[in-house]
């Protein structure tokens, strides 16, 4: 059972899997920082499976992969919206990916709640240039607010729990009601939770049904002044759109950790160069808009499980044994 790993981080993904090596008889590894390419698929040759976090995976790709002997791909993400799945079926490719710890995304999506409310970045930037005054910083408290969260899988779960000792309101819409959160949140139509929520928290998945839920129309139906916060995909949200409703002043803003066209931008340094992105650019002139480069997932905890997970599900394909994580 080998493993060749792509995007590989040694300042902290190293160590696990060191020590998963050590313990899995069989199991090894290589890795390459670098993202995968139809150039550089020959690096895999030789192992039996590809991971990778989020970046596209399109059918030369996998094509090149499979010819260079590879069997199958580890996602170490929830999502396999990035990787075309048709293709692989029919390269005849196992595809797996993760379950991490929900905790991670779903703090994080408070806390941009929080900084949002309390126009963080407004604070910090003025601060950061001896502007101490109070003018344009006065904020909203959370316990006040009504937050609606669409989705409550794992993470929109985690997040209604946590958000429900702040006092505030909580909206949910997901077409399967979750049982463990009666009491904490009330289920309600998509209308509903757009027209009363301040804040408006994404936690589902991209798929074709969802590209673009958050678009002209539903942020016309959202409460005026209230606030998107995007932890999950950024196909969810149409950026064009999103961008005219704050600058129509319809939301008062917005906090996302991921966004559209964010392949070969986020986990790269990119310091000194253009980045020809105008919808980014426009984003950040906005004072209401915070930015943070898809580091929700990224906790101690959650880079060991991912390992631990890729492995799990390398060793399992290799028995033949069952394994929900293995899609096919």
């Amino acid at each position: 059972m080998k493993l060749f790993l792509y995007c590989f981080r040694e300042y902290d993904e190293k160590p696990y899997y060191d020590a998963l090596a050590a313990a899995t008889p069989g199991f090894s590894y290589g890795y390459s920082p670098l993202y995968p390419s139809v150039e550089n698929a020959e690096l895999c040759r030789g192992y039996d499976a590809v991971s990778t976090t989020v970046t596209p995976f399109d059918r030369p790709l996998l094509t090149a992969l499979r010819s260079a002997g590879i069997r199958a791909l580890l996602a170490r993400s929830i999502g396999v919206d990035h990787i075309d799945l048709e293709a692989a079926r029919e390269l005849g490719m196992h595809v797996a990916h993760v379950s991490y710890p929900p905790e991670s995304v779903a703090d994080y999506a408070i806390m941009l709640m929080l900084m949002s409310l309390r126009r963080m970045r407004q604070t910090l930037e003025r601060a950061a240039v001896q502007d101490y005054t109070l003018r344009g910083k006065i904020g909203r408290d959370l316990c006040e607010s009504t937050v609606g969260l669409i989705g409550t899988g794992k993470i929109g779960a985690a997040a209604a729990r946590h958000l429900s000792a702040f006092g505030c309101r909580i909206l949910a819409f997901d077409p399967h009601e979750d049982p463990s959160l009666s009491g904490i949140v009330t289920y309600t139509d998509l209308d509903t939770l757009l027209a009363e929520s301040d804040i408006v928290s994404l936690h589902i998945p991209a798929t074709a049904q969802t590209h673009h839920l958050i678009c002209a129309d539903t942020l016309r139906r959202m409460k005026k002044g209230s606030i998107l916060v995007n932890t999950a995909r950024g196909a969810l949200v149409d950026t064009e759109a999103l961008i005219a409703a704050l600058e129509e002043g319809r939301l008062s803003g917005a906090a996302l950790d991921v966004m559209e066209h964010e392949a070969g931008l986020y986990y790269q340094n990119r310091v000194g160069e253009p980045l020809c992105n105008p919808l980014m650019d426009r984003l950040r002139a906005q004072p209401s808009v915070i930015l943070t480069p898809h580091t929700a997932f990224y906790t101690e905890r959650v880079v060991r499980s991912m390992a631990e997970q890729v492995v799990a599900c390398l060793c399992d394909l290799d028995a033949g044994r069952s394994n929900p994580l293995i899609l096919f």
